[in-house]
């Protein structure tokens, strides 16, 4: 990789860690309709990473589990890309199919220290 690019991707980016909870038994549901709705937002302008992810149990320290949490790992090129990703067609439907299953959303938004 260009080192031009190599400092965009690890210096030009915005990173998102949303823990999502779900009520109880809801998360295979939740996933399942989370994944429907992947390919239309990395079609979107500056989406570069959109996956879902549950907790395992690696036995390391300071380590917490929730089986009622899915954590989404997101990168996008700008804050703005990300700002219109929120209010996108498809956003506002997939909240709305969502809205009885979530319980609490928790928004990590960062750049590179």
């Amino acid at each position: 990789m260009r080192r031009s690019l190599w400092v965009k991707e690890v210096f030009g980016m915005v990173n998102v860690i949303a823990s999502i909870r779900v009520k109880k038994d809801q998360r295979a549901d939740f996933i399942t309709i989370f994944k429907s709705n992947i390919p239309a937002v990395l079609e979107e302008e500056g989406c570069i990473r959109y996956a879902p992810a549950v907790d395992i149990d690696a036995d390391l320290p300071g380590q917490s589990l929730d089986e009622n949490v899915v954590t989404v790992i997101e990168k996008w090129s700008t804050l703005e890309d990300l700002k219109a990703h929120l209010v996108a067609p498809h956003m506002l439907a997939f909240r709305e199919r969502v809205e009885g299953m979530v319980e609490d959303v928790n928004l990590k938004v960062l750049e590179s220290a």
